[in-house]
């Protein structure tokens, strides 16, 4: 059986510091939550945690935009519809209808803030843009292909303005703390230069938010930031929530091909650290640029009725196949026909990376690579925030609102983290809960451990190798029996250091862990999971969600329930519902 720790090792906290409210990560999700949470209880305490500084988030990487019915031509409605189609049928259509109907307002809401978002010489409307799976332009950006990175300036720049917003830079969360009556009652947390030598401490709270993003850093190619290690999924699995639909990672079609000394992308595979790959943003697709490979021969064409603007997952898959069927690592996206006015306009950040890359998309077609991009999986919560722990709330990528499916549609991320974190402020106006004195994290799970690091780039290989774009019962098998054994902390004798490296490997090999289970479990292909050997989509067996829990043994336990009439999975249990051991078993 797989050894999964509940609680990660650690020295106890050596300072304690209280709030009302935590809030854990500074991405677009995590700013929102604490401006919505100072907005909603004036007078409450707030508290930001964030890994490394507080512009350091994947927020600033986003290129494209924020998506919203903000055209006269555009509805909500049809919002929807895309999104739905994106999905697969998996989305959650009441959690999709809450995002495209209060998508517009927070869109508007940001630049009230200050966001400058590129608009319209004539008229002042915003500029719109389309991206994959979207019917309608509907997509707004700033900086031409620098949205993220506008939107975080701005709500940074309205987070310093309020002097009642703590915030505490370069920390690590560690581990959940839970009162007697198994509530959320803060974090456990590694600070450096803080408290003791290792800087762990300990932050009390009536309500914990998790905002820390994604989990990219489990594959030897993504475009997440190093952060990226799947910290907030960790912890709550290790308390005892359900995590939803880890199988669906969305793996963007285009990031950057960069050819390291010895030819391998994104250079030295043996380093400590996956490289994060830059991203080319689809919205040049958006404006015309073709898929091709090195012959200049068109990916997308007869492939799917939006070629080069089908949705990422069938994008990423056709060039997988072309790949493979060519034995390259890489193709091309050809945007010269967009001319260089028009390139260095929209899409200055692209030009000067790949231009410092030794690339000029004006003359050369661009080398790309799909590479892991985001989770549409992760904590399940409700509409408005709460995990199945109370207290508990999470919003961002790292939660699994349902609105994405089986595949996030182009440009809905951003929309998610800004509608659903200002949603978990309006649930916490209605009174929060006063917590009974906290005990030792994670009360009553008793399983402590940390994952050997010097593993760290041997799980990434093998993730991207077995369980990347394409997958099968043979890849994923021999994928879960490699990370067994990597950085079990079993081997060795036991002599793994506590510390930030060792805190991130086991949080990286027990969300490696889960997803691979997750992957195994469900027998088809649907949106961004793919099985070569079921590559068919399966209504009538896996229409529904996998749900994921860890136990407080450390045993994982994988259950699938299909979807009910109302589109609600449950819990457990129940016409519909099928259990697997064999995540623990054969992982």
């Amino acid at each position: 059986m797989t050894f999964l720790p509940c609680r990660l090792g650690a020295p106890g906290p050596g300072w304690v510091r209280d709030t009302d409210i935590v809030v854990i990560g500074s991405g677009i999700a995590g700013l929102t939550a604490v401006l919505h949470a100072r907005i909603a209880e004036p007078d409450g305490r707030v508290l930001l945690v964030t890994k490394a500084r507080i512009d350091e988030g994947s927020t600033r990487w986003a290129q494209g935009g924020i998506a919203a019915a903000l055209a006269p031509e555009d509805s909500p409605e049809d919002h929807l519809v895309d999104t739905l189609v994106a999905g697969v049928g998996l989305c959650d259509a009441d959690a999709v209808r809450i995002l495209v109907t209060e998508g517009p307002a927070r869109v508007r809401e940001l630049a009230s803030l200050g966001a400058a978002f590129d608009r319209d010489g004539s008229t002042g409307a915003f500029a719109l843009t389309r991206e994959g799976g979207h019917l309608r332009n509907r997509v707004v950006h700033a900086g031409g292909d620098a949205t993220g990175l506008e939107v975080e300036r701005a709500l940074i720049a309205a987070l310093r303005a309020d002097p009642g917003v703590e915030v505490i830079e370069h920390a690590l969360v560690l581990d959940l703390l839970l009162d007697v009556n198994g509530n959320a009652a803060g974090v456990t947390l590694h600070v450096l230069g803080e408290g003791t030598g290792d800087g762990v401490g300990a932050v009390t709270a009536r309500a914990v938010i998790l905002a820390t993003g994604g989990m990219g850093q489990i594959f030897a190619s993504t475009t997440n930031p190093p952060v990226s290690t799947g910290d907030g999924v960790a912890l709550a699995l290790r308390a005892g929530a359900v995590v939803t639909d880890l199988e669906f990672v969305q793996f963007h079609p285009t990031a950057l091909w960069l050819a390291g000394p010895t030819g391998d992308a994104a250079g030295d595979r043996a380093h400590h650290v996956t490289a994060q790959q830059p991203l080319v943003s689809e919205a040049m697709r958006g404006e015309g640029a073709r898929l091709v490979d090195a012959a200049g021969n068109p990916v997308m064409d007869g492939v799917h009725p939006l070629a080069d603007l089908a949705p990422r997952d069938v994008v990423a898959k056709q060039m997988s196949r072309v790949m493979a069927a060519q034995g390259v690592d890489h193709l091309y996206l050809d945007a010269r026909g967009l001319g260089e006015s028009t390139l260095l306009r929209r899409f200055p950040t692209i030009m000067a990376r790949c231009r410092a890359a030794g690339v000029d998309p004006v003359r050369d077609p661009i080398p790309v690579t799909p590479a892991a991009h985001y989770a549409s999986g992760g904590i399940r919560t409700d509409a408005w925030g709460r995990t199945s722990v109370p207290g508990l709330y999470a919003c961002g990528e790292v939660a699994c609102t349902g609105v994405h499916g089986a595949n996030r549609l182009a440009s809905n991320s951003l929309l998610e983290g800004l509608v659903f974190a200002a949603r978990i402020a309006i649930d916490l106006a209605r009174g929060l809960p006063t917590p009974a004195q906290p005990v030792d994290p994670v009360v009553g799970r008793g399983s402590v451990g940390l994952a050997d690091p010097a593993a760290r780039a041997d799980l990434a290989r093998a993730m991207t190798d077995g369980a990347g774009v394409l997958r099968s019962a043979d890849s994923l098998r021999a994928t879960a029996k490699a990370l067994t054994e990597l950085g079990d902390p079993r081997l060795g004798g036991g002599t793994v250091t506590a510390g930030p490296d060792a805190w991130e490997m086991t949080n990286l090999r027990t969300v490696a862990i889960a997803m691979v289970a997750a992957a195994e479990m469900r027998k088809e292909t649907r949106g961004s999971h793919w099985r070569e050997d079921f590559p068919d989509t399966d209504d009538g067996e896996w229409r529904g969600h996998v749900l994921t829990r860890l136990d407080a043994e450390g045993e994982l336990s994988v259950t699938y329930r299909a979807l009910d009439v109302s589109g609600d999975p449950g819990d457990s249990g129940g016409s519909g519902t099928r259990v697997s051991t064999q995540a623990s078993d054969a992982a």
